[in-house]
């Protein structure tokens, strides 16, 4: 039988603008939770261990993956979080309950120890502050241990080996405080009271900060939007970003629900545009002339089987939603990634949550450590889309994607680098049966040859990675190719694809 074939046209002009790119959008996050910290970042005595009982295989990997930025240390585990607990002697910390989560906190791993690893790393720090059981007065401490040379706590730091400050930049204003199992639950009026107080001390001490306040926790949540603009209102004239956050559940029981998940990207496109125009009206009402752009700081897919036995309580760094990931989930997640893209223009912080062992990219064993299939499309566009987006029309077919609309079969995003000459289009084809034949005119851009075509797919759509094997779904190379001017590829179907031109 003879193999269907459809077509897609891609369309660019390099003369309609292009927007550029900030690379914190590469980020990921870091939570005192399951196995992440401990386990995953620091396990000492680990054949991989370095001097600080740093995983080596684990830094390897995030490296590799090009993440540029981590927020720490939560995430719900923020709302109880006494950071004094994790500096100094490690025989002198506390082991203490952790109430977000319910289990043991040994602070074996505390705020020094993120702030070497990140510098071992090459990844900037992002910091959360507690604003759910504490407020401005530990805000100002944290600041000061970490960013001062002089006063109480910047001596305490260098009592505790740290000569010289960590100058961290950015900062969060707490987590989700609007959600209901929040630590220190607030209206947003009480929030944003808070916030600016808290913002407005910090901002006194060092003016250089950049501030991310808690923008509504979920679409799901009754008050989204009506909360991110009471919120601004307060803090319009201290935070620089509002916080976004956004998961998507994977409990697809047939091919049609494949379908519809792997376009979910539609509704995070929508909740962008939401709070873009929600902080946009707040800009209009207090007559403002600067721009609070966004920060979506977690972002991912998550899922829990059914039936599965919950953790052990009060235990340490217990097993908790390791969720193992299949093609399809990387298929949205390329999604999300050139959705987010796709808004450069405010969107300008993206952490992927989490970065190792809880729902995340990279898992570990004592054993081993390997990449999970969402891992492929983050490091692909970490390493090569670093410049600008262009613009972008597709011509494809599309589908009823159930609650999230009409879906292209065809997603794409194009990006350019100037510096090294380089163009990288990201596609993913949604179609589950048939491939598809692409084409786009790059005619404007003189002398450009592909020099990769890197495709992510298997024979299943529920194919995963795991310590036994690795490598089932990994990227293999395409077909593209470039004649005349014309870009050219034939996509297999539930594929992602990574196509690189460089100029000759």
């Amino acid at each position: 039988m003879e193999e269907k074939m459809k077509k897609a046209v891609l369309h660019t002009d390099k003369y309609f603008g292009s927007t550029d790119i900030d690379k914190r959008v590469y980020g990921s996050f870091a939570e005192h939770m399951g196995r992440l910290v401990y386990g995953g970042l620091y396990q000492p005595g680990h054949p991989t261990a370095d001097e600080n009982g740093f995983r080596q295989d684990v830094i390897d990997l995030v490296k590799e993956q090009g993440v540029t930025t981590v927020r720490y240390p939560g995430g719900n585990f923020v709302s109880a979080y006494r950071w004094e607990d994790t500096v100094g002697p490690r025989d002198q910390r506390p082991v203490c309950t952790e109430p977000a989560w319910k289990s043991l906190e040994s602070n074996q791993f505390g705020l020094n120890e993120f702030m070497t690893w990140c510098k071992k790393t090459g990844i900037e720090p992002m910091m959360a502050i507690n604003l759910g059981t504490r407020g401005a007065d530990a805000a100002r401490g944290v600041l000061e241990y970490c960013n001062f040379n002089v006063g109480k706590y910047a001596e305490m730091r260098k009592s505790h080996g740290y000569a010289d400050p960590h100058n961290v930049k950015m900062w969060c204003l707490g987590n989700e405080m609007d959600g209901v199992w929040q630590i220190g639950h607030r209206s947003a009026d009480e929030y944003g009271s808070i916030a600016v107080q808290t913002g407005r001390l910090m901002k006194r001490l060092d003016p250089t900060l950049e501030l991310i306040a808690c923008g509504s926790a979920g679409v799901v949540v009754p008050t989204f939007c009506a909360w991110d603009a009471t919120v601004m209102e307060h803090c319009y004239d201290t935070a620089d970003y509002i916080s976004v956050h956004t998961y998507f559940d994977n409990r697809n029981k047939n091919e049609q629900d494949s379908a519809n998940f792997i376009a979910a990207s539609n509704a995070l496109d929508n909740q962008i545009k939401s709070v873009i125009a929600t902080m946009d009206y707040v800009r209009a009402k207090l007559r403002k002339k600067t721009y609070v752009n966004l920060s979506v700081d977690e972002w991912n897919v998550v899922y829990r089987p059914h039936g599965k036995v919950p953790p052990q309580v009060w235990t340490h760094a217990p097993h908790e939603i390791e969720d193992v990931y299949n093609l399809e989930d990387a298929l949205l997640v390329a999604s999300l990634m050139m959705t987010m893209l796709r808004h450069a223009d405010r969107v300008k912080i993206a952490c992927q949550a989490q970065l190792v062992n809880v729902i995340s990219p990279i898992m570990t064993s004592d054993d081993s450590a390997w990449r999970q299939t969402i891992y492929y499309p983050f490091a692909d566009m970490s390493r090569y889309a670093r410049g600008r987006v262009l613009p972008m029309a597709v011509e494809c077919d599309k589908y009823e994607a159930g609650i999230y609309g009409d879906a292209n079969y065809i997603d794409a995003l194009l990006t350019e680098t100037p510096e090294d000459d380089t163009l990288a289009l990201f596609v993913v084809n949604r179609e589950l049966h048939d491939s598809t034949e692409i084409t786009l005119d790059l005619r404007q851009y003189e002398g450009y040859k592909v020099v990769s075509h890197s495709v992510l797919n298997s024979e299943g759509l529920r194919d995963t990675n795991t310590e036994a094997e690795p490598n089932k779904v990994a990227p293999h190379a395409g077909n593209a190719k470039i004649e005349d001017g014309i870009l050219s590829a034939v996509l297999e179907n539930h594929s992602y694809n990574c196509i690189v031109l460089k100029k000759a």
